[in-house]
């Protein structure tokens, strides 16, 4: 406001004030012939009754102009409108939570708590039930039949454009009465829709390389975000104890440090250091917890532990990504443990997740997993009291349980009843729109179209699936040296259903990516040789090739359809007619190497007692066959290592490397031993490890116990070792396993080459759960080992005094 402005508002006020009292006072006299003068205009004293209730309007509307200019200067450009706190993008995020949630209605609430499926809803056309077309159009009419003005939860299954996640998301904010945005939530288990093909969880696993393991978040992440998606289904971080369960692929392993680490080093790479980026997203760990256990090895069956074994275990996988890697999301499991259905758990999301970890996301169902209280686990009578039994037990969002007015309705009916407390209701609407203003969704709710031309198949991203495909390669046996094979060989001779096909594995469309199978890589090694192929469906077709060749490379295995989500077996063997194809072709006389391309272990006994070579390639992704062919010809050293146990048969189920000491293992018809132990791996190169030093920290410090241990390569090439580090309690007061993995590194040393490897071991790190119900470091003596499997027979003793 300039200077004669705020000259001529003053004088309205006084004269305003006069007018009210009748009197006319010298500020409005002198005020009054200023103003006459400045204006250059004659005006005296004498107009000023005449003005007396012209003024008094002019005055209050001058005067709010003034006061709003005022507010304006001193005000930030962000605050400048008198908007709520809720849309004050510099406001803390606690407080816009709180704001807004105040502002909502009961039914606005109920509906943030709900899934959409997107592909067959609102566009006009969609290639498959979880994908709009490419050129479809969004259909407003029907989002409006479907969503009125009462805003959207999440949407699923849509893998839209960006484009089109754009002009979805620009309507549901016009439309919703608050503003408030969706959330757009996809699978990327090991790669994004039609994005870059990843190595599947179980060979990530595989590396045991944690910076590999950010690398692939991150990666998924930013393909995924520069499409639109805030959300990712991922990592899965149950602990894989039961092979006969289909998705063991998924996982990282039955061992719940390693397990830990990767899915830590995984949930920071897709969520970096900030959620509001055009490259990161919410990861959710799944699925929580103890999924990897069922009974009879069956998807969604009862799983029967303890709460030590739990603690201890399951969750151990899980921890690490809540505590350190702050997930801000997570999947409510199926099943049920010791008879509690997990959706109606508070144990698990309330006290531990929430209370214990500080988990500050939101719960998702597992698609169904609410519904499953109704009409399997039969701990609800309704599904209006399944709906509102999960809410109050700290799950957050269905996800296709039950259809859309019957879930919300059930809501607004129980807390109405007062059978759901308002306090359940807002932590759980609470935890949705947290997740929203931490990933900037109410500031810039859009995606930049040119972002995925930049992020989608990048090539430091495909540079990613290439190393791990590389580094997950994992040689079980190699007699004789026959690998690496010659670059020379004239005749070659590859056979199997699963060589000339890239094997992806579950949650991936093998006609994605480059799928470079293994023949191509073969051919592409060694061009000058004679390749030849049979797909051993006749058998003696395939033994007819093989017997002209100098070797055979069998790739036999697994694929989509008997392995993956709703796959499990009751035999580990090579399944259909690989078993004879095996045997026949051995039969030749002809050197073999076996390539496994598969999404569990196997039980492979004769081909472990029968041919010379076996490399585990499991489902390496879309660069998997020249990874193979690479290691079979010696460009690529395989130090690859077993991430979970592999049985000599399923009799010996459920076996795992850390069990009790007290698990028996002697059968009548079969060996004690399983086939491969956790953590083997051979290697083209051999390590010699010495030197083993444990340091104990000082009696009643919280230092950390120090390990080191010399590892040196002893062979002519150079090679990865992984370097693994197991502890056992000598004495406890409750029964703990024979051995656990505590430390890993993986590290490359060439011929020659000694290196010192340090760990840096937390005390906490050896905690137990007591008898009491309590987290506890013991005091007493504890050993160590130090080695290249959890057969590691280099061990020191240490004595804790905590």
């Amino acid at each position: 406001m300039g200077e004669v402005e705020s000259r001529n508002l003053q004088i309205e006020s006084a004269i305003c004030l006069d007018h009210v009292t009748g009197v006319m006072n010298p500020t409005a006299r002198t005020l009054a012939a200023g103003r006459s003068h400045e204006s250059s205009r004659t005006r005296s004293v004498g107009v000023y009754f005449w003005v007396g209730f012209g003024s008094c309007v002019t005055f209050v509307v001058s005067l709010l102009l003034f006061l709003f200019s005022q507010a304006q200067a001193k005000t930030p450009h962000s605050l400048k409108a008198t908007s709520p706190v809720y849309k004050q993008a510099e406001a803390p995020v606690e407080s816009r939570v709180q704001d807004l949630l105040t502002r909502m209605t009961l039914e606005e609430k109920v509906r943030q708590l709900d899934l959409y499926s997107g592909a067959t809803a609102f566009v006009d056309k969609h290639t498959d039930s979880t994908h709009a077309a490419p050129d479809a159009e969004f259909l407003s009419e029907k989002a409006q039949t479907l969503w009125g003005n009462l805003g959207v939860g999440g949407i699923h299954d849509l893998n839209a454009t960006p484009e089109q996640a754009n002009a979805i998301q620009k309507w549901v904010i016009a439309h919703s009465r608050l503003g408030i945005p969706a959330l757009f939530i996809e699978e990327a288990l090991h790669g994004f829709d039609k994005g870059t093909v990843f190595p599947a969880p179980i060979n990530l696993a595989a590396t045991w390389n944690r910076s590999l393991a950010q690398q692939t978040g991150a990666a998924i992440a930013a393909e995924a975000r520069a499409t639109g998606v805030d959300m990712i289904l991922a990592p899965v971080l149950d602990l894989a104890r039961e092979p006969r369960w289909g998705r063991v692929e998924e996982d990282f392993g039955e061992d719940p440090y390693l397990s830990g680490q990767l899915g830590l080093a995984y949930v920071c790479g897709a969520q970096g250091t900030n959620l509001n980026t055009d490259h990161s997203v919410v990861a959710e760990p799944k699925h929580f917890a103890g999924h990897g256990s069922p009974e009879g090895g069956t998807n969604t069956s009862p799983v029967h532990i303890g709460e030590r074994e739990l603690r201890s275990v399951m969750l151990k996988s899980f921890e690490p990504a809540f505590r350190e890697g702050h997930a801000m999301g997570v999947m409510a499991a199926y099943h049920e443990i010791d008879g509690i259905p997990v959706t109606a758990d508070p144990l698990l999301f309330k006290n531990i997740l929430r209370q214990e970890w500080g988990f500050q996301g939101f719960v998702l169902s597992d698609l169904g997993a609410i519904r499953r209280l109704y009409d399997v686990h039969r701990v609800a009578a309704s599904p209006k009291a399944a709906s509102c039994l999960a809410i109050q037990s700290g799950v957050d969002m269905q996800f296709y349980d039950f259809p859309h007015d019957v879930f919300q309705r059930a809501l607004v009916d129980c807390v109405r009843e007062g059978s759901l407390s308002k306090t359940d209701l807002d932590r759980a609407v609470g935890s949705v729109l947290r997740v929203k203003f931490l990933l900037g969704l109410f500031d810039s709710p859009l995606v930049d179209p040119s972002l995925n031309t930049r992020a989608y198949r990048s090539q430091d991203h495909l540079a990613v699936s290439l190393k791990s495909a590389r580094e997950s390669m994992t040689l079980l046996k190699n007699d004789g040296g026959l690998l690496p094979l010659s670059k020379s060989l004239q005749h070659i001779a590859v056979i199997g259903p699963n060589a000339d096909v890239a094997r992806y594995g579950d949650y991936e469309q093998e006609s994605n990516g480059l799928h470079i199978s293994m023949l191509q890589g073969i051919r592409e090694s060694v061009p000058k040789a004679v390749v030849n192929f049979d797909s051993g469906k006749d058998i003696t077709a395939a033994v007819a090739i093989a017997k002209d060749a100098d070797v055979v490379v069998l790739g036999l295995g697994e694929w989509q359809g008997i392995s993956g989500e709703g796959f499990d077996r009751s035999n580990l063997d090579l399944p259909g007619n690989e078993q004879q194809l095996l045997e026949a072709v051995v039969a030749t006389g002809k050197p073999v190497v076996l390539v496994l391309q598969n999404g569990r272990p196997l039980t492979i006994g004769w081909a472990e007692d029968h041919v010379p070579a076996i490399l585990e390639a499991w489902y390496p992704g879309e660069f998997g066959g020249q990874a193979i062919a690479e290691t079979l010809f010696g460009d690529n050293n395989p130090a690859g290592r077993l991430t979970i146990t592999f049985p000599r048969s399923v009799g010996q189920l459920p076996v795992f490397y850390n069990s009790h000491t007290s698990r028996g293992h002697k059968y009548v018809d079969d060996a004690r031993k399983p086939l491969f132990p956790f953590g083997f791996g051979l290697s083209y190169t051999t390590f010699l490890y010495g030197t083993l030093k444990v340091q104990a920290p000082a009696p009643g410090s919280h230092a950390h116990v120090q390990v080191s241990v010399n590892v040196s390569n002893t062979g002519e090439k150079e090679g990865d070792e992984v370097v693994q580090l197991y502890v056992r309690q000598d004495v406890s007061s409750v029964s703990t396993p024979s051995r656990s993995l505590k430390d890993f590194s993986r590290i490359h040393l060439k011929p020659g080459e000694t290196k010192v490897v340090t760990f840096q071991v937390p005390q906490m790190q050896l905690a137990l759960w007591n008898a009491n119900g309590k987290w506890t470091v013991e005091p007493g003596s504890y050993t160590f080992w130090v080695g290249g499997s959890s057969e590691a027979s280099l061990e020191a003793k240490l004595l804790l005094q905590p």
